[in-house]
């Protein structure tokens, strides 16, 4: 039992104080707009931790590979800028639904993504998200297949080959297909199509026009040169991702692949994917599913920056003379939309296709909420709206243990009088005093306790709904209303440049800065979080009284850097919570003395 009526308000505002310290500490809240700023360098084009110099193409390195006469390294080159690196190959213009570019036709690369439905800002006219760039480009990264000889002397297609075009264009209508022939028996012909999203199918039809068998390893790879910028969030992954037979899903991170022996960490089983996430986008390579892999995530130093690929080779294909074979392998490169991955899993059998999204460990809760979400989402057209319906359901989910925990505190309120009776009387003797406390508790049917459940049974849902505004990309520049453009981010105003009319940054102060992020809504979610509290029996210790008094203002500099999606739920929820608490107290007679206070706060400073 505890030692007195107030330690049930103490843990739940301990509990309150963990989950925002925690996540301000782990997760890294602050960083959002360092996270903006290296987003938008990076799609800009700026280099990413890059010197200068050559980038070539590295061969994939599978465990037990056999004698290899694949992929040669290119000869090393200036960097460019994107467009330069562009113009400077031959190449296939893609426009599809969602995407445009080009293919490279040195090395049948697809090197050159964008995102036609996405951009780097709110603003319509900003520039579309750039995916994948050319290997000479100031951020190089794209998806590369070939093959691996038997015979080490076999000339094979690889990083510099020169493929024929059959002409036309890559649309999501209108697949290409490129043509290459070795001069030694082997002409190879790729058809390269697109669907109505971000999944490229890459067919290769081979014939053997020698006079011998051959025997061929399929390889893909997806290469990152330089390290990337990240956010920083420990509640997100971002680096590389895969799942490759039966091994469950890889997420090794940039800086922990380079900690594997070798710089290595090797997978092998039946079909998968793997390949790079980000917070929004990804680039995965995926094998036939019935073939059996040798996988690997890697990393190496070139001239002093880092190099990362995701590659795997699959099983053998043996080619008899005269005769041709077909081998299929994917990629995809695009957004990382729910609804689209998980149609990719059923309709292609792509195994846990769906956790290229980091739904985290407690994805059985932050998945449905994201349904939920998105159901309502499509009946009232605005996340914000659907944010405070889902709060309002899971509200009404929990309201019989709500209000037995809120009709707990409203008769713990009542016997207030009591209880400070008691203290007085027994301030002397601890142990008398807990007697009688105790005898009140039961004489009166009051669990103290109990005044923490709707504080515990908030802490799923606040991670849950925490999870899906930050990692799904359905919340990117999800607009509320008024000014609240984006419900992933935080609320844009602030407070303290007297919301825009100081043109100065408060962010950049050192250790506070991120503090001073304080807009509209946050100091809404501080007013609401007062009245709620003022509500509970008010502590009658003075230390206890005067932190009870300063936690929603600690509370307000706290959230003010949380995504402005999170900030009006916990608003309406305070609000919801606050009208039941007083509806639950006026059935129980007792009296609400919330305005009273307040009104007589105010006539103690008017003047006389």
């Amino acid at each position: 039992m505890p030692k007195d009526n107030n330690r049930n308000l103490i843990l739940a505002m301990a509990l309150s104080i963990l989950v925002i310290i925690g996540w301000n500490y782990f997760f890294g809240a602050p960083q959002y707009q360092k996270e903006h700023s290296a987003q938008v360098a990076q799609q800009q084009g700026q280099p990413v931790e890059q010197a200068p110099g050559s980038i070539g193409a590295q061969p994939p390195r599978s465990p037990n590979a056999p004698p290899q006469g694949g992929p040669a390294s290119e000869t090393p080159q200036a960097i460019l800028t994107r467009d330069a690196a562009i113009a400077a190959t031959p190449r296939v213009t893609l426009d599809s639904h969602a995407l445009f570019g080009s293919i490279n036709l040195t090395g049948a690369r697809i090197d050159d993504v964008s995102l036609k439905a996405y951009r780097e800002t709110t603003d319509p006219k900003s520039p579309n998200i750039v995916l994948l760039s050319p290997s000479t480009a100031p951020t190089p990264y794209y998806a590369e297949f070939g093959y691996i000889g038997a015979d080490p002397a076999l000339a094979l297609p690889n990083a510099t080959t020169q493929w024929k075009s059959d002409g036309g264009k890559l649309t999501s209508q209108t697949p290409i297909t490129l043509t290459d022939d070795t001069g030694h028996g082997l002409i190879f012909h790729r058809r390269i199509a697109i669907d109505d999203h971000y999944m490229f199918t890459i067919t290769d039809t081979i014939e053997n026009k020698s006079g011998a068998p051959v025997t061929l390893y399929p390889y893909a790879l997806v290469s990152r040169h330089g390290k990337p910028k990240t956010s920083g969030y420990s509640v997100l992954h971002e680096g590389m991702v895969g799942v490759v037979g039966d091994s469950g899903v890889q997420e090794p991170t940039y800086d922990s692949i380079l900690k594997e022996t070798n710089a290595t960490k090797s997978l092998s089983g039946t079909g998968g994917w793997l390949g790079f996430t980000d917070k929004y986008w990804g680039t995965v390579v995926i094998p036939d599913q019935r073939s059996d892999v040798d996988a690997a995530f890697r990393a190496w130093d070139d001239n002093g920056h880092k190099d990362y690929q995701a590659d795997y080779r699959a099983a053998k294909v043996t080619i008899a003379p005269g005769a041709s074979t077909d081998v299929t392998s994917r990629v995809f490169a695009g957004a990382k939309e729910t609804r689209t991955l998980d149609a990719y899993q059923k309709d292609l059998g792509i195994e846990r296709f769906e956790l290229m999204i980091d739904w985290g460990w407690f994805y059985f809760i932050t998945k449905p909420m994201f349904w939920l979400l998105d159901a309502i989402y499509k009946v009232v057209g605005n996340f914000g709206v659907a944010i405070l319906i889902v709060t309002v359901l899971i509200k009404a989910a929990f309201l019989p243990l709500a209000n037995r925990s809120y009709l707990s505190m409203a008769k713990m309120k009542a016997v207030q009088p009591q209880m400070t009776a008691i203290r007085e009387r027994y301030a002397d003797d601890k142990i008398k005093q807990q007697q009688e406390l105790m005898d009140l508790y039961k004489r009166e049917k009051i669990n103290p306790v109990s005044g923490c459940l709707p504080m515990v049974i908030q802490i799923p849902v606040f991670f849950s709904l925490y999870k899906v505004l930050f990692i799904t990309i359905e919340m990117r520049q999800a607009p509320f209303f008024g000014w609240i453009k984006d419900l992933s981010q935080p609320d844009p105003t602030n407070i303290f440049t007297l919301f825009g009319l100081l043109h100065y940054d408060p962010t950049v102060i050192p250790l506070i800065g991120h503090f001073l992020n304080i807009g509209i809504w946050p100091l809404i979610m501080g007013v609401s979080m007062f009245v709620q509290m003022k509500m509970n029996p008010e502590p009658t210790d003075p230390v206890q009284k005067q932190m009870f008094a300063w936690m929603p203002v600690i509370f307000t500099f706290m959230l003010g850097s949380f995504p402005s999606g999170l900030v009006i739920y916990w608003t309406w929820n305070n609000t919801l919570s606050a009208l039941q608490q007083s509806l639950i107290m006026a059935r129980a007679g007792v009296k609400i003395e919330l305005w009273g206070n307040l009104a007589n706060m105010f006539r103690k400073k008017a003047p006389t």
